[in-house]
């Protein structure tokens, strides 16, 4: 299942945090070998962004342990993509209460398949409850490949113009979750909407402000 759970509130969730974390070392300290990242004594990969009290998406495997992640936060605040990207946009801050970065994607080895579709469908939901229009964040231009399959198509807004060490270049771009994404992404995890909003809506404790009514989805072709 999806749990939506803020930073202040990972302690309440002691299995999932320590999972996360570590899952987050092996892929990017281990596997991916990124210089930027730390990984401290309890084997936990965490940055300055981690203490600004995000939103965690977390997919919960059936043993209680992580399964996929990514870290959400407002761009009305210090966001990783204005404070280190700033070249990749030509020095255009990007903030508004509308848009949240997205950072630390992360799928556990332990996961299958619908975890990245899990993470999609969350992110959905929560553009819808909380009213967003775009989501912003940085990645490796060969992910455009992933997004394809997930029905996701960024507005790429800059290309860095060297590679790194395996190739790949960054870049920076938007992107929301539309209905046909949705619809296609429901279906590879195998759950109704009903089930998706009442994960949400557990996570909050239905104490929410309204938002957005449930918009109506299309199957995809």
């Amino acid at each position: 299942m999806l749990h939506y759970i803020y930073g202040s509130d990972l302690e309440n969730f002691p299995k999932l945090r320590d999972t996360m974390f570590r899952d987050r070392a092996a892929q990017f300290s281990q596997r991916l070998a990124w210089d930027s990242v730390s990984v401290d004594a309890r084997g936990y990969e965490t940055d300055e962004y981690d203490a600004m009290n995000p939103i965690y998406i977390i997919w919960e495997l059936p043993d209680g342990t992580h399964g996929g992640s990514m870290r959400m936060m407002p761009t009305v605040g210090k966001t990783m993509l204005n404070d280190h990207f700033r070249n990749l946009t030509d020095g255009v801050h990007i903030q508004s209460p509308l848009i949240w970065e997205c950072t630390r994607f992360c799928i556990s080895p332990r996961a299958d398949r619908r975890a990245t579709a899990a993470l999609v469908v969350a992110a959905g939901e929560l553009m819808d409850e909380f009213a967003l229009e775009h989501f912003v964040g940085v990645f490796f231009d060969k992910m455009e490949r992933v997004f394809a399959l997930s029905a996701i198509v960024p507005d790429v807004l800059g290309v860095s113009e060297e590679t790194d060490a395996a190739g790949d270049r960054i870049a920076v771009g938007t992107w929301e979750i539309t209905p046909a994404c949705m619809a296609r992404n429901l279906r590879r995890i195998g759950v109704s909407r009903e089930t998706s909003k009442a994960w949400f809506h557990a996570s909050f404790n239905r104490n929410l402000p309204p938002m957005t009514a449930e918009i109506e989805f299309k199957q995809c072709a």
